[in-house]
């Protein structure tokens, strides 16, 4: 059991001799790389260590009660605690998602049913940032539309950990809690506007994205292919007389690059790559922000009340997440900020679903 963590223990060794020496710290991008890998690596390790010690001390806790009957309390309170070991190593091992770490991007749509909808989004937006707040996390409203009655249409907030960078620690970053808050949620009460006292039901949309990293584009010199030609135009004495231009073609994507303009081929080589590479990014950074859009639209397909994930029962001060089935009476509670129980709820069914298809 648990045969495949010996690779990372031969991991995290290596990856400790690295930190370890100065010259690998000239190179931040690299030196970061490898401070997230370590940290996500050691509560496994060292969750193992104490899983294969709580072994040895097991099988030397059962000799000892061969001859004291007194430690057999202890074997089986040795046992209780490896047990306990086994599950949380299980779910260390379960895959984790590479965005957990990051900030995010939150926003709130108000939807079907108008002014209350608009104040509901209002709620919404104070719920998030009272939970931010018992967290430590820091949130600025970006961009907001008000209502009326003093709710909003629409209100966009960035929520980051106290440095700003991710959190410190693996999966304790904003996107690996607050990812489960996206789509509608749909309240169910008596209007402020209602004056007969009936019951309203109507919903809001939560979008929440990931915050986008600097997109990075490495190009293998296999995927290019390189043409050379005579300049035409103007460009001194070297024009039509030597083959200088350069014509660059990305063969994967079909994108190509020329330059003319210098006067030795070398020259017109570098800046054609220069624009290769700008072109190249700039294609990148269109796919990841179509990804980004399309996460975004998956969340709420249409702010309607019956594309619910969750509903606010104000009547009975209830809340249910209807898709790992949770359901609790402090809905005022939770309007204050206190989300763990619910977003917990949803961490538990998500692991829970990993582990099973990791078996």
């Amino acid at each position: 059991m648990f045969e495949a963590v010996e690779e990372l223990v031969g991991e995290h060794a290596d990856l400790e001799k690295k930190l370890a020496d100065p010259s690998v710290h000239s190179d931040q991008a690299n030196a970061r790389k490898l401070n997230k890998r370590y940290a996500e690596l050691t509560p496994i390790i060292a969750t193992f260590r104490a899983w294969k010690q709580s072994a040895e001390d097991i099988e030397t806790a059962k000799e000892l009660a061969a001859d004291d009957p007194d430690f057999a309390a202890e074997v089986k309170e040795l046992s209780a605690q490896r047990e306990e070991l086994t599950e949380k190593l299980r779910l260390l091992l379960v895959p984790r998602d590479p965005s957990d770490d990051k900030d995010v991007l939150l926003e709130i749509k108000a939807g079907a049913g108008g002014d209350e909808s608009a104040l509901f989004a209002g709620d919404l937006l104070r719920m998030y940032l009272r939970y931010a707040e018992r967290i430590g996390w820091k949130t600025e409203i970006i961009d907001s539309t008000e209502s009326e009655l003093g709710g909003y249409k629409d209100v966009q907030v960035a929520v980051k950990t106290k440095g700003g960078n991710g959190a410190t620690e693996p999966g304790q970053g904003v996107w690996a809690r607050l990812k489960y808050e996206g789509g509608v949620h749909r309240v169910q009460r008596v209007p402020a506007t209602e004056s007969q006292g009936r019951i309203h039901t109507s919903a809001a949309g939560v979008l929440v994205t990931p915050e986008a990293e600097e997109v990075e584009v490495e190009i293998n010199p296999n995927d290019l292919r390189i043409d050379v030609y005579r300049s035409s135009g103007p460009g001194g004495q070297s024009v039509n007389t030597t083959d200088s231009a350069v014509r660059i073609t990305h063969i994967p994507t079909g994108v190509v690059a020329s330059c003319q303009n210098e006067k030795s081929q070398l020259q017109n080589k570098e800046q054609a790559m220069r624009i290769l590479r700008s072109r190249l990014l700039a294609a990148a950074q269109e796919a990841a922000e179509q990804e980004a859009a399309d996460a975004r639209r998956s969340q709420v397909r249409t702010v309607d009340r019956s594309e619910k994930i969750r509903t606010y029962n104000f009547p009975e001060n209830r809340i249910s997440d209807h898709r790992v089935g949770f359901k609790a009476y402090n809905l005022d509670q939770v309007l204050d900020g206190e989300l763990d129980a619910v977003i917990q709820a949803c961490v538990d069914a998500d692991s829970a679903a990993k582990l099973a298809a990791a078996q």
